[in-house]
């Protein structure tokens, strides 16, 4: 039965922002959002959002990244003749091919690269398509998962099996280094993930590292449950940027916010199962992984760490015999990576629940305490009512029961003192620039 366009339109929420953060000078991230302006081009293509995160000298990151999202948009729209797992395939394929060979065409540009994560909303439910550690999470009810798998030296590791949480290794494995990207290689493997049906409520949050550095699964389950995208968009680039910001940070969020964008088992098409599941230890992986570690060793050896030192050797050449063994293997068989009903992938990868209750409250409340002794400290010029009025409306809200509405006051209230350190960095600017 048709739907008015009204319906239609007022069935999905979402917002998206892009900060430089507090430590750089330039923004490498890009995001791109093509949303179908009617019912049927939904039914053919879908709603398409995008993140991707730039890397490389000079300005190559910010072009990487910029190439990334215009490429795949584009491409993806282009294929209509083909299944939507196809077609953001083969997308993803070619602009990392027009990636890679801009950067052989220009030494400035040599082995840039970007992270990619694609999310396409259809009648047949959601599905993304992923390179890189940006990601990809939904939150329905309570439940927060993360549906992409990062593409990460720790998550290589871990998912081998080679590093436990509290180990020295773990501590001593880099955070951001990733294991593929666009651009840096001619050919580059491409994780497909889902379709998953799509209920009312639920929240999709794509984003780059900058925010999941800072800001933990549980604090993004509670924002996402409590506050409209647009909201919570803004305040989680804020709450990263309160605890410092070291990165770029791009966030899109989209809800399914009414029957009409609802996707259920019945409207999904049967889905292509020529992609590999790329998140698992298989291709290239534990030969990167093999590299990094032996590598770091070596590091670590010179640094006079031996015991960290002998353990990343002993991880690196584990992961070299992992190699071998999938090399030997895989011989002769194709991994289709296709679930058991029907999805591509294995996700989802990880998960948090909301904690609710007093425990994210105090959370919140301690980001403005320690915001609040620095302006004191730093003698800001700060409008203390104002923030003091949002503090008590949070706890007379939550004193009455109502925790969407403190969540919200103390949200307010974290926007509302980043919006002030803006003022002040301003004011500080100006006045360094005044000649005498």
């Amino acid at each position: 039965m048709a739907r008015s366009t009204r319906e239609f339109v007022e069935s999905l929420e979402h917002a998206a922002r892009s900060d430089v953060g507090m430590r750089r000078a330039n923004n490498q991230d890009s995001h791109k959002v093509v949303v179908a302006q009617d019912e049927q081009s939904w039914r053919e293509r879908g709603h398409l959002f995008m993140v991707a995160d730039g890397m490389g000298a000079h300005a190559a990151g910010e072009l990487a990244s910029k190439l990334a999202v215009d490429g795949v948009s584009h491409l993806y729209h282009h294929y209509r003749e083909l299944p939507l797992s196809e077609a953001l395939k083969r997308s993803l394929a070619e602009t990392n091919s027009d990636i890679h060979r801009r950067g052989l065409e220009n030494p400035d540009f040599h082995a840039m690269g970007t992270t990619a994560s694609v999310l396409v909303l259809s009648p047949q439910g959601a599905l993304m398509g992923h390179v890189g550690d940006s990601r990809i999470y939904r939150l329905r009810g309570n439940r927060l998962d993360q549906l992409t798998f990062d593409h990460s030296l720790q998550w290589e590791l871990r998912n081998i099996g080679r590093l436990p949480e509290d180990s020295d290794l773990a501590k001593a494995v880099p955070k951001n280094v990733i294991t593929r990207s666009l651009g840096p290689n001619a050919d580059v493997e491409i994780d497909l993930e889902g379709p998953y049906p799509l209920e009312v409520g639920d929240t999709f949050l794509l984003c780059s590292d900058g925010l999941t550095g800072q800001v933990d699964d549980y604090e993004l389950a509670e924002i996402l449950a409590n506050l409209p995208p647009d909201e919570a968009a803004s305040v989680l680039v804020d709450l990263a940027n309160l605890r410092g910001g070291p990165d770029n940070i791009t966030v899109i969020i989209a809800k399914i916010a009414g029957i009409a964008m609802a996707a259920g088992e019945n409207d999904r098409a049967p889905v292509s199962s020529t992609g590999k599941r790329s998140g698992s230890a298989s291709g290239l992986a534990p030969w990167v992984v093999s590299g990094v570690c032996l590598f770091l060793a070596l590091v670590l050896w010179f640094a006079d760490q031996s015991i960290p030192a002998i353990v990343s050797a002993v991880a690196g050449f584990i992961s070299a015999v992992v190699g071998v063994a999938l090399l030997f293997r895989g011989r002769g068989r194709v991994d289709n990576s296709v679930a058991g009903d029907g999805r591509l992938g294995k996700g989802p990868h990880a998960h948090a629940m909301c904690k609710g209750g007093d425990e994210f409250m105090k959370t919140l409340s301690n980001v403005l305490d320690e915001l609040r002794d620095v302006a004191q400290e730093s003698n800001w010029d700060i409008e203390w009512f104002q923030l003091g009025e949002y503090r008590r409306n949070a706890a007379k809200a939550a004193g009455s029961g109502d925790y969407p509405a403190a969540v919200r006051q103390y949200a307010t209230a974290i926007s509302f003192m980043m919006d002030q350190l803006r003022r002040q960095q301003d004011r500080e600017a100006g006045d360094s620039s005044i000649e005498y």
